[in-house]
């Protein structure tokens, strides 16, 4: 029997390229390793606490992604951030700095020097770059907005984005938008205010009571048999009529076949029939992450927890890059009198970090937050857990590899990619990314562009998988 499209992942970029394509009226199937579809949209509750394991919030602000949410009959349930979440916090060495969640916070806050202040509000008067030459996020932001600016707020957001460091990743490929803004304005400040997006993002943010994996549940109970689990995908062979997907449960055929998988699992299954794309995959870096979830009685914690959480500027012998202060961001995370703290830590900043046990992990961890937090006594829950490949690394010479991978099916009919290391590492970004990718395999499809002269391409790409 053969289908329409193949897609390879279960996680939500691959739910919903399936989903969009199954809309379409295409024959999909999803082809998932793991024993659960959702990737590492994990939410587990236990005791009166959620967890996540992975990502855990929805971007309002990516509006496609919340249509398609509110398609699937999801906006309803979904809940907007605390009252309590009143400021944000930075964290340089031992100082922890509130400052509001107000447009103008940073320039009534003290963490900045007047001097560096002075530096961020004369961005608007600052010559854009004609060059066109791709920057770090460090470089970008020091030449826009000030040195201390880059150092003390754009370096710990990187590490909270990307779990990164922001003088090795690449402006162009994490932030184009902002590249766009300059271009056209400017200047950011004055590309913002143009577009009216002053609004306080933090504001736009959501979840669910049962956490972010209620995204893929509802996405995966739409597609119902079409998503197949426990199934690991072993080859793919490329045929004068689509592909042959070779799995440890036989082989399937399809006209075409999406990757919606890790970036090292792209570069394996493609090693063999499309180098160009493989080379590119090969080079994103993913490094390991740990999470390290606690939960106390609210009068162990001194600290209010009046925020999302905090995030580290980058000094040497610190183990939390960022935490999130789980049950002020959202109700129902800790039980009556509790609170609930996730802490994340390795990255690119700390690669070491990955030969740590995971008693040793989190036993620095509660060391270092106990001195921030004002923590007294021993958390009553504590759970840890290890991501051996985290989030993609958007370095310099990103957006040149994300154009190989998005146009991988110039060289391969039939064959997309699409993923976190496409469009954004969000869960709204994925999202986009992946209804994108299933319109253009449904154009495809439905203009019969593929095979198209392409037995040449078939014959030299079954060679190499010789």
């Amino acid at each position: 029997m053969s289908l329409d499209v193949i897609v390879i992942g279960g996680g939500v970029s691959g739910l919903t390229t399936a989903h969009d394509l199954m809309l379409r009226g295409l024959d999909v199937a999803v082809l998932e390793r793991q024993v659960k579809p959702g990737g590492n949209a994990i939410s587990e509750r236990f005791g009166g606490y959620l967890m996540e394991h992975g990502p855990s919030t929805l971007n309002a602000s990516v509006t496609g992604a919340m249509a398609r949410l509110d398609a699937l009959d999801l906006l309803a349930g979904a809940g907007e951030l605390g009252p309590n979440v009143r400021k944000r916090y930075l964290r340089d060495g031992a100082r922890l700095s509130g400052i509001s969640i107000h447009p103008l916070g940073f320039f009534l806050s003290g963490y900045l020097s007047w001097r560096g202040r002075l530096a961020m509000a004369s961005e608007i008067l600052r010559p854009r770059r004609r060059d066109g030459a791709e920057e770090s996020i460090f470089d970008f932001a020091r030449r826009r907005f000030g040195a201390e600016f880059a150092d003390k707020v754009i370096e710990p957001m990187a590490a909270g984005l990307f779990m990164g460091d922001s003088r090795a990743l690449s402006i162009n490929g994490a932030f184009p938008k902002l590249v766009e803004l300059e271009r056209r304005f400017g200047s950011i400040t004055r590309g913002v205010l143009a577009a009216r997006r002053g609004a306080e993002p933090g504001r736009k943010l959501y979840s669910w009571p049962g956490g972010i994996a209620t995204i893929p549940a509802a996405l995966s109970a739409r597609l119902g048999g079409r998503v197949q689990c426990g199934i690991t995908v072993r080859k793919i062979t490329p045929r004068a009529q689509g592909f042959d997907v070779v799995t440890s449960h036989g082989t399937r055929h399809a006209r075409a076949v999406v990757l919606a998988v890790q970036p090292h699992v792209v570069a394996s299954l493609l090693e063999q029939i499309e180098p160009t794309a493989a080379a590119a995959a090969r080079a994103i870096a993913a490094p390991s992450i740990g999470v390290v979830y606690l939960g106390y009685r609210r009068d162990q914690v001194a600290h209010p927890l009046d925020g999302l959480g905090f995030l580290s500027t980058k000094k040497t012998g610190q183990v939390i890059s960022g935490a999130q202060f789980c049950s002020t961001m959202f109700a129902g995370r800790a039980p009556r009198g509790h609170v609930s703290i996730s802490c994340y830590t390795g990255g690119a900043r700390h690669p070491d970090l990955a030969g740590l046990s995971d008693a040793e992990l989190s036993g620095a961890v509660r060391g270092e937050l106990a001195d921030i937090l004002g923590i007294k006594g021993a958390p009553k829950v504590m759970r840890t857990r290890r991501w051996a490949l985290g989030l993609p690394q958007y370095g310099l010479g990103h957006a040149a590899r994300r154009q190989v991978l998005e146009t991988t099916p110039a060289r391969m009919n039939g064959l997309f990619v699409t993923g976190n290391f496409i469009g954004g590492v969000s869960v709204a970004n994925c999202m986009d990314s992946a209804s994108e990718t299933a319109a253009r395999v449904a154009e495809a499809l439905q203009q019969g562009r593929f095979w198209r002269n392409s037995l040449s391409t078939v014959e030299k790409a079954s060679s190499r998988s010789l």
